[in-house]
């Protein structure tokens, strides 16, 4: 049998723990092997974003042109966008090359360190040109609230009412996470078009090395759904290794701000 491909579409993190160098190694760890298209580059630590350079987007078109005319992609992960003509270009190509692959979507807009990712002009393009092309989007409180012009959810039920409302604009299933929320429990939930709700919880964990949890997460579930896992599954999966990649975050030292989830953690320690 083949080796499953997964494709991320992403920034780069020149610290190496999230974005596209996370995504690979989320990949890599659940055995996919990861291709990736770079929107935009990030001067980038565990303490903060010193800088955003985006890639053109015509070039953009170009990576994705390369990879699709070559590589059996079975599934599509979509992080940082950070300007509308880039997001343009993404959504262009998904009409061009997706079909019925499996897109997730994790509306990136903020970074771990607090700076800011994402224009507000390419919010309203996120949600208008992209999210409808989106098999899941995966954003957490806050991004479900900039998406919504809302309040940020504080509530198990206010979380899932937007994720229904996300919902509404034409993707086919929403995991709003809750990694933002207060409580012992990290609690996500899983609201599908067709009605269905799922509830994913795990103790959380307490720890300053959390950089890339987001993208990892996102990154986790494209890697099962690459693998044919059904979509629950899949979260399932996801969020039993981004618990352990967080819980594992500890003992590995890297920088001096916030640090990365430990993508190998089943491999070293």
């Amino acid at each position: 049998m083949a080796t499953p491909i997964a494709l991320t579409i992403a920034g780069s993190d020149s610290s190496g723990g999230a974005g596209i160098q996370g995504d690979l190694k989320t990949f890599a760890a659940l055995r996919v092997y990861g291709a990736s298209v770079i929107t935009a580059l990030t001067a980038q630590n565990t303490r903060g974003v010193q800088g955003i350079h985006d890639v053109p987007p015509d070039f953009v078109t170009a990576q994705l042109d390369s990879v699709f005319s070559d590589l059996d992609v079975r599934a599509i992960k979509i992080g940082m966008l950070s300007q509308p003509a880039t997001i343009r270009a993404v959504a262009e190509g998904l009409r061009r090359y997706a079909g019925d692959l499996p897109v997730v979507l994790d509306p990136v807009m903020v970074a771990t360190s607090g700076d800011r990712l994402i224009s507000e002009e390419a919010v309203a393009a996120l949600r208008d040109e992209l999210m409808p092309l989106a098999t899941l989007i995966t954003p957490n409180l806050p991004e479900a609230a900039a998406l919504l012009g809302e309040s940020a959810a504080t509530t198990e039920n206010e979380a899932v009412a937007q994720a229904r409302k996300i919902l509404a604009v034409g993707a086919r299933a929403v995991l709003i996470k809750g990694g933002h929320a207060e409580g012992n429990e990290s609690v996500d939930h899983l609201v599908v078009s067709d009605g269905t709700l799922r509830r994913f919880a795990a103790p959380r964990i307490v720890s300053t090395n959390s950089h890339g949890t987001g993208c990892t997460l996102s990154a986790a579930v494209a890697a099962g759904l690459a693998g044919k896992l059904e979509l629950a599954d899949a979260v399932a999966r996801a969020k039993t290794y981004v618990t352990a990649a967080i819980r594992g975050a500890d003992s590995v030292s890297v920088g001096q701000g916030h640090g990365p989830v430990h993508h190998f953690h089943a491999l070293w320690r």
